[in-house]
């Protein structure tokens, strides 16, 4: 039987890469954390950590010990505040993290059509981007996080990523530019253009619209605020790529042109944790976020 304190001990070693990182993480001695780990290796008959001057580092045994301790530990978060709640009588508690434009065009209409149904949920929602979203529910500290990715879907170890919708990107510049009146546009044309870009995961779609057509874009400015991005395009500093959902369609100074094929897409969807016990809310939450996605226009330039 492999003792659960001791995974405890090794997941801590791994998340701090040496013996005495961890115990002062952990408040022991490093004498106690390296007679911990070495009797895990004796239980295992395995050694879990290679040990060097320089620190230690994880086997192939020790990776699989540490993926096992951390979802351990998030069952038992998530059991504890289960736990909790019940104590303290909140059994109706839901907690959500969105990365920001998710939370201001899917996630309202849904909770709207949550409370209607649950009126005495407690709801708690936490601002945070796709990977961080993701570890919050592996932790147990959310139970449902709204994420989004480019391309192939990242690996989501312990977690279920149910697909929401798939959103085109599209081309936003001034109203009176020569393009604005296009039916689509290719990327290729804009090389010599002035652009903003999203800094991380929202720089993607221009990173891969500009590697598609074989150029580098002229980036004047980063913001990870979609809303003041366009106002820069909307004053002339710039074009920008952005997610259907971000689009800021009351500004009638703006223009959203769709761009050709090949095109970059967000696909836009949710994480949940794989939990032992029913989850009445959270499969609440995900029906009303499927309903949410038919309010949105696919275009634009319609609503």
């Amino acid at each position: 039987m492999i003792d659960v304190h001791r995974l405890k001990i090794l997941r801590e070693v791994s998340a701090q890469g040496s013996f005495a990182k961890a115990a002062a993480s952990l408040l022991l001695t490093p004498s106690a954390v390296s007679q911990q780990v070495a009797a895990l290796e004796r239980s295992l008959g395995r050694p879990v950590v290679e040990r060097s001057t320089r620190g230690v580092t994880l086997t192939e045994s020790g990776r699989v010990l540490v993926e096992a301790a951390e979802t351990v530990a998030a069952e038992l978060a998530a059991a504890q505040e289960r736990i909790d709640r019940l104590a303290e009588g909140r059994t109706g508690t839901l907690s959500v993290a969105t990365f920001t434009s998710a939370g201001q065009a899917l996630l309202p209409p849904a909770l709207i059509a949550l409370n209607a149904s649950y009126p005495d949920v407690e709801l708690t929602v936490t601002e945070a981007e796709p990977e961080d979203a993701a570890e919050l529910v592996r932790s147990g500290r959310a139970d449902l996080g709204l994420t989004y990715h480019f391309g192939h879907a990242p690996a989501t170890p312990r977690l279920t990523l149910v697909p929401l919708m798939n959103e085109q990107i599209w081309l936003v510049l001034p109203q009176g530019h020569r393009l604005a009146g296009r039916r689509a546009v290719r990327i290729a044309e804009l090389a010599d253009e002035r652009w903003i870009d999203g800094c991380g995961a929202a720089g993607a779609p221009l990173a891969r619209a500009s590697g598609m057509a074989g150029f580098q874009p002229s980036v004047v400015c980063t913001s990870t605020d979609y809303l003041f991005t366009q106002s820069l395009v909307e004053a002339g500093v710039g074009f920008a790529l952005i997610p259907r959902i971000a689009l800021a369609t009351h500004r009638a100074g703006l223009a959203f042109v769709p761009l050709e094929h090949p095109r970059p897409t967000r696909h836009i969807g949710v994480v949940t944790a794989r939990r032992r016990w029913a989850q009445p809310l959270v499969d609440a939450l995900l029906a009303a976020l499927r309903e949410a996605v038919h309010t949105i226009a696919p275009d634009p330039r319609d609503g």
